[in-house]
């Protein structure tokens, strides 16, 4: 269960006001679970907890594994939902430099050509032994035709055709059920296929295909990914107090003018999951002139940089905080016998403890120079407790918006610049 901590939060706003915003959330949910509101066709997020299709977790874990086996490198080539929540995952839950699966690697995220040529280079030395890398691709795009993802993918299948006599089978790709390009393709070279659902877009598709497969091969237990985030839809539907307070505290920051959510962390294993909150709130929320920005810090490095903007800046912003209760590790302060770095207080301490203070401190400043803050709490970061967040902050998100009067789901403004790079591009629609 994750638990919102609002104590340096709300004497921001007024009391009676607050009681009003939460009778607003409460509707704004009933519109979400009786499937009323705008975009009720894209509610397939609920749909599939509610529901749990453990034939085709189970079919992706399977296929993983045999993955795992053979692969030293997988790439995930997608851009946007198609990637962010897999890598906020895979982020949060392996080793930094211990991974024992194969590399993960990202592809068809921006069209860098120095990016993709350095990546097709690394592809093709040979590890350590002299032998070939062993190399799987899984393509994500419900059409095929976003231009990022279809760049890189074109580049790195075209490789792969070439090099491996089985490439049909080192390539998967994830897409909607029938039509657009990359389904002809399929069709064409017979790539092993995992479903879009139709009723789920792609900032709130990470617990389909789209993030369980890469998530899967990474070394995560999907199941138990998976049915944290069933015991938090479960729980939220009998019980949505924590998100009815935490969209209402947003309304009013909005409704009060405030700009800027400064969403983040002390634990660097979270910014993953930063980055992919970002886009589900920004994609969600910023329509029709609303919408609190949603910026992304990772403390403590950038009270380094955009700290003193927090501390002293324009009031315009609240802060978003991801805590995590237990400690990631027991490794401690190696005691020395000089005090010349003058760090001897802190012989033995945990760097838990040293971080937590650094926390604490940090909310109790930014909090007494005029900033809301609002913690998000889970015990444990383990695959149970983050599929619980990830649920949960796709309820919030819902609630919010629907709050704000505008469609969560959807995006019409992500079209323009497309339609202006393809004119620049000379692209021909006929």
């Amino acid at each position: 269960m994750i638990n919102v901590d609002l104590r340096e939060a709300l004497e921001f706003v007024d009391e009676g006001e607050f009681k009003s915003a939460l009778d607003h959330a409460n509707s704004a949910f009933k519109q979400v679970v009786e499937g009323t509101g705008p975009g009720s066709d894209w509610l397939g997020w609920r749909r599939i907890l509610a529901e749990p299709n453990d034939a085709e977790i189970d079919r992706i874990a399977q296929h993983a594994a045999k993955i795992r086996e053979d692969a030293d490198i997988f790439i995930v080539c997608g851009i946007g939902g198609s990637f962010t929540g897999a890598k906020a995952i895979i982020d949060a839950l392996n080793l930094p430099f211990n991974s024992k699966g194969p590399e993960v690697l990202f592809a068809g995220h921006h069209m860098s050509g120095r990016y993709l040529e350095q990546l097709m280079k690394y592809l093709q030395e040979p590890k350590s032994d002299g032998e070939p890398k062993s190399v799987y691709l899984n393509v994500i795009s419900k059409s095929g035709s976003t231009l990022e993802t279809a760049l890189a993918f074109r580049t790195i299948r075209k490789w792969m055709h070439e090099f491996y006599d089985d490439a049909n089978k080192r390539i998967i790709a994830t897409t909607g059920e029938t039509g657009g390009v990359l389904n002809k393709i399929i069709e064409e070279e017979g790539y092993s296929k995992y479903i879009i659902p139709e009723d789920i877009g792609g900032r709130y598709s990470v617990l389909t295909p789209v993030g369980l497969l890469p998530v899967s091969v990474a070394g995560v237990d999907i199941q138990t990914l998976y049915y944290g985030a069933v015991s938090e839809y479960e729980h939220l539907e009998k019980d949505p107090e924590t998100v009815l307070e935490y969209s209402a505290f947003r309304y009013l920051m909005h409704k009060e003018g405030v700009a800027l959510d400064v969403i983040g962390s002390f634990e660097p294993e979270l910014m993953g999951f930063a980055d992919w909150t970002q886009q589900l709130l920004g994609e969600s929320e910023g329509k029709e002139g609303k919408g609190l920005f949603p910026a992304v810090a990772g403390y403590s490095t950038d009270l380094h940089s955009i700290g003193q903007m927090i501390q002293q800046g324009q009031r315009n912003m609240m802060e978003t905080l991801f805590v995590v209760d237990s400690p990631l590790s027991q490794f401690k302060v190696p005691k020395v016998e000089s005090d010349t770095d003058q760090l001897c207080y802190l012989d033995n301490k945990l760097f838990h403890e040293i971080n937590k203070s650094a926390q604490e401190g940090t909310v109790q400043a930014h909090h007494e120079g005029g900033v809301p803050v609002v913690k998000i709490l889970i015990e444990k970061l383990n695959a149970q407790q983050l599929g619980q967040l990830i649920y949960f902050y796709e309820l919030v998100t819902a609630v919010y918006v629907y709050m704000l009067s505008v469609n969560p789901f959807n995006q019409p403004g992500v079209e323009n610049y497309k339609q202006a790079m393809y004119r620049l591009l000379g692209k021909n629609d006929n």
